[in-house]
């Protein structure tokens, strides 16, 4: 993976964010009906009742696995998870169908309630001594990360996943909090940056980020020759293949120059 200057993140405000985001789920999932658990998603084969076991798996991770020992690696970062997400799939899928055959099969009051606790057992986790140790480090899927770096995963995670969730209820936007937004299209874009080097284009995700990216004439002063331009969700949305760059061309992102389809490229995480 190229060297990149890693971008820091506020860990109060990714702890305040992350219980915003949360809290919103949560409320969401109180709100659903037996009906809505079955309804399909954007996401494969999985209905609204694996989405929300997924959610339970994300908000559960570290109290799970807090205690756990550490690989013999050196840490990694959420860089090193955006580039890795993709070889997690088969996982990821497998874990969701464990997950609703024993903790998410019961009827709605059920699924909300398991929800619950989960949550509650992470926050019970970050606010033990443990949980607060400065520079703390946590076994994940792909090697150990500081808890302050993981806990903006989970941000990425829990916005991208809120979204699919309005999306299968057919709600037309998430209540997300400001900063988990922010720190998701920042550290989606960062990805991207990483993951296609160069300087030929730049990203711009106002009001939150600007990369540059794609091998070619690297951009030194003036107006950039290529120039790709969207929404934060819109943006979000293509690095995580919910949305097909041609359904946004045009109108939820202008890209302006011979170098700046970067449909080739995406999506960012797998």
């Amino acid at each position: 993976m190229p060297t990149v200057k890693p971008r820091t993140y506020d860990p109060v405000k990714v702890r305040a964010a992350l219980a915003g985001q949360l809290d919103a789920i949560a409320a969401a999932v109180r709100a659903l009906d037996d009906a809505q658990l079955a309804l399909p998603t954007r996401l494969g084969e999985w209905r609204v009742r694996e989405l929300v076991a997924h959610l339970g798996m994300v908000a559960s991770w570290v109290p799970l696995h807090l205690h756990d020992p550490l690989p013999p690696q050196a840490p990694i970062t959420p860089l090193h998870w955006a580039a890795s997400t993709r070889t997690a799939a088969a996982a990821i899928n497998s874990t969701a169908v464990e997950l609703v055959a024993e903790q998410f099969a019961g009827d709605a009051a059920q699924v909300s309630g398991e929800l619950d606790r989960q949550i509650g057992e992470l926050w019970k986790a970050l606010d033990s001594d443990e949980g607060r140790e400065p520079g703390r480090v946590i076994p994940m899927r792909f090697g150990p990360m500081p808890l302050a770096d993981f806990l903006v995963t989970r941000l990425v995670e829990t916005v991208v996943h809120a979204d699919d969730l309005a999306a299968a209820l057919g709600a037309d936007a998430f209540p997300h909090d400001r900063f988990a937004l922010a720190s998701s299209a920042r550290l989606l874009a960062d990805a991207f940056a990483v993951q296609v080097p160069g300087g030929a284009v730049e990203l711009r995700v106002p009001p939150y980020a600007v990369v540059q990216a794609v091998e070619g004439p690297r951009h030194t002063r003036g107006t950039p020759p290529n120039v790709v331009e969207t929404d934060p969700l819109t943006w979000i949305r293509l690095a995580t293949g919910r949305l097909a760059w041609a359904d946004a061309l045009d109108t939820a992102l202008t890209a302006s120059g011979e170098r700046s389809d970067l449909s080739g490229y995406l999506p960012v995480l797998g």
